[in-house]
């Protein structure tokens, strides 16, 4: 981290701060994780601190320290609305573009509160006061980890922010497969460990709570999947009417994309999920190699994220979107067939 950009964040905490701290919409395990473990740091080191949530996030994370004193800005508007108003330092966290944030976008666009944006995605806007992005780190869990060892006060990661810190590092590597697990990562998770995570309860509270609904869900969408071998491709889809048919809930489709990128010779990988209530068609894609889905997602399908992991959406029909995909396909089959 930049020496000067520490030193800045350093005389801005330097005066006691109220803090309004905001993950990305529809937030994962690393935007929830990062979130919450500076909002303790934060508050335990004698700032008013609190995260807002532009929507409400997957119930497999409802079990982290603090999750209960989060503001959901579309559940609990005015109260959000005030905090915002009266803070005196935001926090963007795991994005890095302010359209990521549904409907709080406005705000912060306007607001004349300095911002200190910490991210580890690609290609950031230019919005913030002070702006930490490291596309080297593994997950911005592992940036927070890092920052706060860089102000000076590692001693500050209590077990309540190293079980926050090490639940998004797991999620975001894929339990720690992913080319974005370094060494360093390995060594901070000892560390996290040391300062008393139970790695084990907390990988069964992220990933052994299924619902019969969700198993269900998982075998709709892995009899929908086609393959494209002559891309060397795969994809899956879940429709409107399979969703509700299983009682879908936020985070019942996470991780699903990457059964597809589990086949032989597969190098793309990609889910298409119909939102009615929102008219998108949300997307998920994964990639082996140095093949960048980030690409793909930022040139075609209004998103963006990691070389190997990217999200976007299609106000197409699903069939349309599809049918999208798969041409534009051709402009890539020499590059996925290396």
């Amino acid at each position: 981290m930049n020496s000067e950009d520490v030193k800045a964040l350093k005389s801005l905490l330097d005066e006691r701060q109220k803090i309004v701290i905001v993950p990305h919409k529809n937030p994962d395990g690393d935007a929830i994780g990062a979130t919450l473990a500076l909002n303790h740091y934060l508050n335990d080191t004698g700032h008013e601190a609190v995260v807002i949530t532009p929507n409400d996030f997957p119930k497999f994370l409802k079990w982290m320290p603090g999750h209960r004193d989060i503001v959901n800005f579309e559940k609990e508007n005015s109260r959000a609305l005030d905090l915002l108003e009266s803070a005196t330092l935001f926090f963007t966290l795991d994005f890095n573009q302010l359209s990521r944030t549904g409907h709080m976008q406005s705000i912060l666009e306007n607001a004349a509160t300095p911002v200190v944006m910490i991210d580890h995605h690609q290609e950031p806007a230019d919005y913030a006061t002070i702006q930490f992005s490291d596309t080297s780190m593994s997950s911005t869990c592992e940036m927070v980890y890092t920052l706060i060892e860089e102000l000076g006060l590692p001693h500050h990661i209590t077990p309540d922010i190293a079980s926050c810190i090490y639940a998004g590092i797991l999620t975001d590597t894929g339990s720690f497969k992913y080319a974005s697990t370094s060494s360093r990562t390995h060594r901070v998770v000892a560390d996290l460990i040391d300062k008393g995570v139970k790695n084990t309860e907390i990988h069964h509270n992220i990933y052994d709570s299924n619902s019969p609904d969700r198993i269900k869900l998982l075998g709709c969408a892995l009899a929908n999947l086609v393959v494209l071998p002559e891309y060397n491709a795969a994809y899956t889809t879940l429709n409107q009417d399979e969703l509700d048919a299983h009682n879908y809930k936020k985070g019942d489709t996470e991780g699903f994309v990457n059964y597809a990128l589990t086949l032989n010779d597969v190098r793309l990988a990609a889910i298409f999920i119909e939102n009615r209530e929102e008219g998108i068609i949300k997307i998920s894609f994964r990639s082996q190699g140095d093949f960048s889905v980030n690409d793909l997602a930022r040139d075609f399908f209004e998103g963006g994220g990691h070389t190997n992991a990217a999200g976007g959406k299609s106000d197409r029909s699903l069939a349309q979107t599809i049918a999208y995909f798969i041409a534009l396909l051709d402009n890539y089959k020499t590059v996925l067939n290396k």
